[in-house]
């Protein structure tokens, strides 16, 4: 009798077991990943999450006094500073970024194929190695206050403009930002259909009705993603807010850190994470609601309208920007670098402050690029609800503001990681939780052109899903790992916030010593640094130009 019981609760527990592996290969639409693939993207995607999760929790246990006076005292003030400049960043550089990008891909404009590419170089310009060149040019003591006093201008009174103001922020951030909508649109405008325009011509509209009824509902889906990485840099800023002397949540957070106020810190950072949250809910919400599709079976090349006697004006206006934009911080770096050379400041200090970048950097994108590929590999490979998951846990730091990151840095290893808290290492991984999805986005470009199948013929021969990984899909994707490892090496080398909150003593980058030499005015010593940023920070421009 208790042999017959016995069996039958073995039967009962493999029925049980039976029905979880169908249950779980079901999850997988019948391709489970292997154990070692699984538990590599599942440890990876909860890391990229921690210093979020740590933050909030911090937050939340502030403590009632903190909130209080916070919410009575600075976060109105701090809403209002933080919110005003992104819309108003937002919306001009949306106007200038379109307004480009229909004059030279749309018209006749002279040197189009050439301003494709010039006008997309500030993008690679760090905004607060914009802000400095600025600050020489336009602030108190500028090239622009003794042109002014001891010309012509004089006789307007003396010189009075206020770079260290809203405006002088709003400037120069909308000068560094509106590329993320130039490249778009015009990455829009080239695949728009022909016959779109025509049918609306031959009802009777003009060149002018047909932009605002035909060409703008086409474009909303770039601007609403150019304008959602404006609105998300423009919150997430330090460098060039900080040096123009105008206080937003970042400055703040970083502010309150420094002072060692950590729960004013962490609250500040909730409602900054709130408002970032916001942002990105509101542009999926008005890309649910405006949904534009055009049909390619028929599809035309647009035409190149003639600009007849507004060809001067809008060149001029092309030339003005680029000039602004490009011209003017790279002439004003250039001539400080000359300096600066000539008064020895590229020393054996400077070269250690580049070494130290490519150091932390390069250890940024090697670990970049090792756990990009399970991460892609899970996702394209075994979609299900918990890859995807994953995916999204990936994208955490990528979507936050680097001062958050690195409060979230400092709150696990100070607290759990001695060993490695104060060591460029913490600096290195808060790269990883930063740029690890440019990464992921390079490889899984070219792991979409992979075919499966290549996976399945060399499972049918025993291989196991981690070892197919690296012996076929590596090989065949290395390009686009490379890709992104390389967007990441130049994005830690331009990160200044996060650099800033976790260096250890005497660890110097060239972002760091940019900042703080450029904020006293020490502008030989600042500009070499600021300019082998900028013309490191080239490289990725071809490979974006390329995708666009």
């Amino acid at each position: 009798m208790s042999n017959h019981h016995e069996e039958s609760g073995v039967k009962s527990s493999l029925t049980v077991l039976q029905k979880l592996q169908r249950q779980w290969r079901h999850m997988w639409n019948g391709n489970p990943p292997g154990f070692v693939l699984l538990l590599i993207g599942t440890i990876t995607g909860l890391l990229m999450s921690v210093p979020l999760v740590y933050v909030i929790v911090r937050s939340l246990s502030a403590g009632a006094d903190s909130w209080a006076r916070l919410i009575g005292g600075r976060i109105p003030g701090l809403l209002w500073n933080t919110l005003s400049l992104t819309v108003a960043v937002t919306v001009m550089a949306v106007i200038i970024g379109v307004s480009l990008a229909w004059i030279v891909i749309r018209t006749d404009v002279p040197g189009r194929k050439v301003w494709q590419w010039l006008l997309a170089i500030p993008l690679v310009i760090p905004p607060y190695v914009g802000a400095v060149t600025y600050i020489i040019v336009f602030g108190p003591s500028g090239w622009m206050r003794d042109i002014w006093n001891d010309g012509f201008l004089s006789v307007f009174g003396t010189y009075s403009l206020n770079v260290y103001s809203f405006w002088g922020v709003f400037f120069v951030m909308t000068m560094f930002t509106y590329p993320y909508v130039f490249l778009i649109a015009s990455a829009s405008l080239r695949k728009m259909n022909r016959n779109f325009e025509e049918v609306a011509r031959s009802q009777g509209m003009t060149t002018s009705q047909v932009f605002w009824k035909v060409n703008l509902p086409l474009l909303r889906p770039a601007i609403g993603a150019g304008a959602i990485l404006i609105s998300l840099y423009v919150l997430s800023d330090f460098g060039a807010i900080a040096m123009m002397r105008y206080v937003t949540f970042t400055a703040a957070i970083y502010y309150q850190r420094a002072g060692f106020d950590i729960p004013s810190a962490a609250v500040l950072s909730l409602v900054l994470i709130v408002l970032t949250v916001i942002i990105l809910w509101l542009e999926a919400f008005s890309r649910r609601r405006n949904k534009f599709y055009q049909t390619s079976n028929t599809y035309r090349p647009p035409e190149i309208l003639k600009l007849g006697r507004w060809k001067p004006f809008a060149f001029l206006y092309v030339v003005l920007i680029f000039s602004l934009a490009v011209l003017m911080p790279i002439y004003v770096l250039v001539h400080w670098t000359i300096v600066g050379a000539g008064a020895g400041v590229i020393d054996a200090g400077f070269f250690e402050y580049a070494l130290n970048s490519v150091q932390v950097s390069g250890l940024a994108a090697l670990l970049c690029m090792v756990l990009a590929l399970p991460l892609i590999y899970l996702k394209s490979r075994h979609p299900s609800v918990i890859s995807s998951g994953i995916d999204k846990l990936s994208y955490t730091g990528y979507a936050l503001p680097g001062v958050i990151v690195a409060l979230g840095m400092v709150f696990v290893f100070n607290n759990h990681l001695p060993a490695l808290y104060n060591t460029f290492y913490m600096i290195a991984i808060a790269f990883v939780v930063r740029f690890l999805p440019q990464a992921m986005q390079a490889g899984e470009a070219s792991l979409s052109l992979v075919s499966p199948r290549m996976d399945e013929a060399a499972r049918s021969l025993g291989y196991p899903a981690w070892k197919v990984m690296l012996k076929v899909t590596l090989p065949s994707i290395l390009p686009g790992i490379l890709a992104g490892g390389a967007l990441v090496f130049v994005s830690s080398i331009k990160e200044l916030p996060a650099t800033l909150m976790l260096r250890p003593p005497g660890f110097d980058t060239l972002a760091v010593r940019v900042y703080y030499e450029a904020s006293e005015a020490l502008y030989a010593q600042a500009a070499p640094g600021a300019l082998l940023i900028v013309l490191v920070s080239i490289l990725p421009l071809h490979y974006l130009l390329k995708r666009y």
